[in-house]
C-alpha cells in the first residue's frame, strides 16, 4: 500500500474510542473569540500593537509592541454567582479560565448541568502568573480571599468547583510548552479510563512590565517588537496573550468533533552544554521519530507543521532542522509550515492554544490561513533556503486532513500534538430538501445575546445540526439565562418569526384549547403532512374511514371550497388536525396541564385526555358531520340567555338543558324547538 493509499486509511474514524476536540473557545490578541480570530488570520492582520496600554514605562530595554487581550479585567461575576469584593481577589487569568470554560462546554453541545458530579479533568497550562505577583505583593487590601485567588491551583480549581466536577484538577508548567502538555495529560486520562472527559485549557496574560524586561535581558525578545519566525529579519519573538480552553471526549460520545487527536507526545532535553534554555535539536527529531513509528501514520500523510516557530536566534534553526530530518526523507513535495506567532507573538504558557486555534480554523475552511512576515529565508535554515520546506504565506487547502502541532519550553520540555480533521461531511447547509420550517429555540444572559444567536441562525442557510445542538443545550434550564427566546426559520419564506422575553423562572401551564367547528381553512394541515408524526396520526384516521369512502388526506390537502365548507369534511378534518397535533406535541415531550374545548374541539380534546382512540375518536367525527348532513328535520334549537347560570339552572324547564358556560351572566341552552319557543317567549315576558 502506497502513502497515499495509508493516509486514506487513516482517514477516518475506526471506533468511537477516538479522542476528540468536540469544543473550543478563546480570547486572543485583538480577537475576542475564535470568529474574530479566523477573520483576522485570513486577512493577514498584525495583531501585534504598541498601544497596548498594559504599562506606560518607556524604558530602553522594554520593547513596546506587544500582543494583547481586550477588556481582561471585565467580568460577569453575578452570571457565575462571585460578589464583587470576592471577583476582585481572583487573579483576570482565573475569571476568564472560567468564562472560557463555560463557552468550551457550551460549544460542544452541553448543558453544564449535565457535567455536575461527573468524572471530568480540569487541566490548566501556565507558565508566569503574573496577576499573582500584583495581588500578592503589591495589593494592599488584602484578606484571606486573595491566598486562593493569587494560588495557581486555583487556576484549575475553580473550574471544578463551579461546575462540581469530581476528576483530576491540577495546573501543569512547563514554561512555554504548558498548553500541550495540559492536553497530554488530559488525554491520558480518558484514554486510560480515569475519566470520561477533560476540560483543558492554558492562559497567559502580561501586565508586568518587568518581566518583559527580564526577557529581553535574556536576550530572546525582539527590540523593535516584530515577530517574523523564519524571516531573515528575525530577531526575537514578541511576548502576546492568550487564554483559551478545550473539551476533550470520545468521539462516541460527541456530539460534535472538531478535531480527532490520534496520538500526543512529550519529552525533555535532559543534559546540555549551551546550558538549560538552548533548544536540542536532537531530542526534538528523537520525539518526532518516536511519535510517528508509534502512531503508524506515515509522515508523508501530514499536510503541514504549525511550527513553534518563535522567531529566537537558535530556536528557529534547531526546530527546523528537526522537523527536516524526520519529515523530508523520500518526501516528494515540500513540507509545508508556519507559525501562528507572525500573526500574534509568543503566548508562551499559552501559546500551543494560539497553534490549535489556527489549526481548527483550517479544519473548519479547509485552508491553512497564511503565515506573515516573512519575505525571505533566515540564512542559517538550509532546509528552507532549498525548498525542502515551506512557509505558507498564502492560504494553503488540506488534501490528508493531517496537521502536526510543535510546542518546546525554555527548560527543554518538548511536546508534539498529531490532529486530523474529521471525515464526516456535514449535511449539504440548506439541510434536507424537505421545505420544512425549523423551530430554534435558546436562552442567555441578556436580551441581546438572545437576539445575535437567533439573527446568526436567520441570516445563515437552514443548518439543521447546528439547531439540533441549541436544542440538546438549551434542553434544561441554564442557572443566569433570564432571557429566552425562539424563531421560526422557513426556507420558502425570506421573513422569519422571532420573540424574545424575559424570563421570570415562574414555570407557566400548559394548554391545549381545541377549536370549534368553523375553523377549517382551504389547504388546513397540507404543510403538516411534512411532519412524519402527525401523518402517521392522519394514515391512521384514513385506515378507520376506509369503509366508508372518505380519506382525511383529501379533505386536508384539498383547496376546493365545496369540500372544505361541507359540515362532514369539516368534523372529521377539524377532529382529524387536533388529533395529530396532540400526537406532534406528545412526541416532543410537551404534555399539557390543563385542556378545554369547546364543539367539535370535544372529540379532539377527548382523545388527548385518553378518553377515545384515535379510531373511536374520528369516527365519532364522521358519524356527527354525517348527522349534520342527511338530517333534514330540525328538532331542537339553541340560544344564548345574558343570565347567570346559578339563576338559569332554577328556571330552566325539565326538557332544556344548558349546554355552554360562555362567562360568568352568558349561557346558551338547547332543547325542543317547541319548549324552547315557550321558554324564550317566557324570558322576554
Amino acid at each position: 500500500m502506497d502513502d497515499k493509499e495509508s493516509c486514506k486509511s487513516w482517514n477516518g474514524i475506526d471506533s468511537g474510542e477516538e479522542i476528540v476536540i468536540s469544543g473550543i473557545a478563546g480570547k486572543f490578541p485583538d480577537s475576542d473569540n475564535m470568529s474574530q480570530l479566523r477573520e483576522n488570520l485570513f486577512n493577514k492582520r498584525d495583531l501585534i500593537r504598541a498601544d497596548h496600554g498594559r504599562w506606560l514605562s518607556e524604558h530602553p530595554d522594554l520593547p513596546r509592541r506587544m500582543g494583547v487581550m481586550n477588556n481582561v479585567k471585565k467580568f460577569d461575576a453575578d452570571f457565575f454567582d462571585y460578589s464583587f469584593e470576592k471577583a476582585q481577589t481572583l487573579t483576570p487569568e482565573i475569571r476568564i479560565l472560567l468564562e472560557r470554560s463555560y463557552e468550551a462546554i457550551i460549544d460542544a453541545g452541553i448543558n453544564p448541568k449535565q457535567l455536575r458530579g461527573k468524572n471530568t479533568a480540569v487541566i490548566v497550562g501556565n507558565f508566569l502568573c503574573e496577576s499573582q505577583l500584583k495581588l500578592m505583593y503589591t495589593d494592599l487590601k488584602l484578606n484571606g480571599l486573595n491566598i486562593i485567588g493569587c494560588s495557581k491551583s486555583t487556576l484549575a480549581n475553580i473550574i471544578s468547583h463551579h461546575f462540581d466536577l469530581k476528576g483530576p484538577s491540577q495546573v501543569v508548567d512547563t514554561a512555554c510548552s504548558s498548553g500541550l502538555y495540559a492536553i497530554n495529560i488530559g488525554y491520558r486520562c480518558i484514554m486510560s479510563g480515569q475519566c470520561e472527559d477533560a476540560i483543558i485549557g492554558a492562559a497567559q496574560i502580561n501586565i508586568n512590565s518587568i518581566l518583559n524586561m527580564h526577557f529581553f535581558r535574556l536576550g530572546v525578545m525582539s527590540p523593535n517588537g516584530e515577530s517574523r519566525p523564519f524571516d531573515k529579519a528575525a530577531n526575537g519573538y514578541v511576548r502576546s496573550e492568550a487564554v483559551s480552553v478545550i473539551y476533550l471526549q470520545k468521539a462516541k460520545n460527541a456530539k460534535r468533533i472538531y478535531a480527532i487527536i490520534p496520538h500526543i507526545k512529550t519529552n525533555c532535553d535532559g543534559y546540555k552544554e549551551e546550558g538549560i534554555t538552548y533548544p536540542s535539536s536532537q531530542m526534538q527529531t528523537t520525539l518526532l521519530s518516536e511519535f510517528y513509528d508509534e502512531c503508524g501514520i506515515p509522515t508523508s500523510c501530514v499536510d503541514y507543521i504549525e511550527a513553534h516557530g518563535t522567531g529566537t536566534k537558535v530556536g528557529d534553526p534547531q526546530e527546523v532542522n528537526a522537523l527536516h530530518k524526520v519529515f523530508c526523507k523520500n518526501r516528494e513535495t515540500p513540507l509545508m509550515i508556519g507559525s501562528v506567532k507572525s500573526n500574534l507573538g509568543h503566548a508562551e504558557a499559552a501559546s500551543g492554544y494560539t497553534q490549535l486555534a489556527k489549526v481548527i480554523i483550517a479544519f473548519e475552511t479547509g485552508i491553512v490561513p497564511p503565515h506573515i512576515n516573512y519575505t525571505s529565508p533566515r540564512d542559517d535554515i538550509d532546509s528552507i533556503k532549498n525548498g525542502a520546506i515551506c512557509v505558507v504565506t498564502n492560504p494553503m487547502p488540506l488534501k490528508n486532513g493531517y496537521i502536526g502541532i510543535n510546542s518546546f519550553g525554555f527548560g527543554g520540555a518538548n511536546a508534539h500534538m498529531l490532529v486530523k480533521w474529521n471525515p464526516k461531511q456535514k449535511l449539504d447547509n440548506n439541510g434536507p430538501n424537505d421545505g420544512l420550517p425549523r423551530l430554534v429555540l435558546l436562552s442567555g444572559r441578556t436580551e441581546d445575546s438572545v437576539n445575535l444567536f437567533l439573527n446568526d441562525a436567520a441570516n445563515h442557510p437552514i443548518n439543521i445540526e447546528y439547531i439540533r445542538l441549541l436544542h440538546d443545550i438549551h434542553a434544561d434550564n441554564i442557572d443566569g439565562h433570564s432571557w429566552r427566546g425562539f424563531t421560526i426559520l422557513n426556507t420558502l419564506r425570506q421573513d422569519s418569526i422571532k420573540e424574545i422575553q424575559n424570563f421570570e423562572n415562574v414555570k407557566r401551564p400548559v394548554w391545549f384549547i381545541f377549536s370549534a367547528l368553523g375553523s377549517q381553512w382551504p389547504g388546513m394541515g397540507q404543510n403538516l403532512l411534512k411532519l412524519h408524526v402527525f401523518a402517521n396520526a392522519i394514515r391512521m384516521c384514513d385506515v378507520a374511514l376506509k369503509p366508508y369512502g372518505i380519506s382525511v388526506t383529501n379533505i386536508l390537502t384539498t383547496t376546493d371550497e365545496k369540500v372544505y365548507k361541507d359540515a362532514l369534511n369539516a368534523f372529521v378534518g377539524i377532529v382529524a388536525i387536533q388529533i395529530g397535533i396532540v400526537e406532534l406535541l406528545t412526541s416532543l415531550g410537551i404534555i399539557p396541564d390543563y385542556m378545554i374545548s369547546h364543539s367539535a374541539g370535544e372529540l379532539g380534546c377527548a382523545y388527548a385526555d385518553g378518553c377515545l382512540t384515535i379510531e373511536q375518536a374520528i369516527l365519532a367525527a364522521y358519524f356527527t358531520g354525517l348527522t349534520c348532513i342527511e338530517e333534514t328535520i330540525i328538532r331542537s334549537s339553541t340560544a344564548i340567555i345574558n343570565l347567570n347560570y346559578e339563576c338559569l339552572t332554577n328556571i330552566c324547564p325539565v326538557d332544556i338543558e344548558i349546554i355552554c358556560r360562555n362567562s360568568e351572566n352568558s349561557n346558551i341552552v338547547s332543547g325542543p324547538t317547541k319548549s324552547m319557543r315557550e321558554f324564550m317567549n317566557k324570558l322576554q315576558v
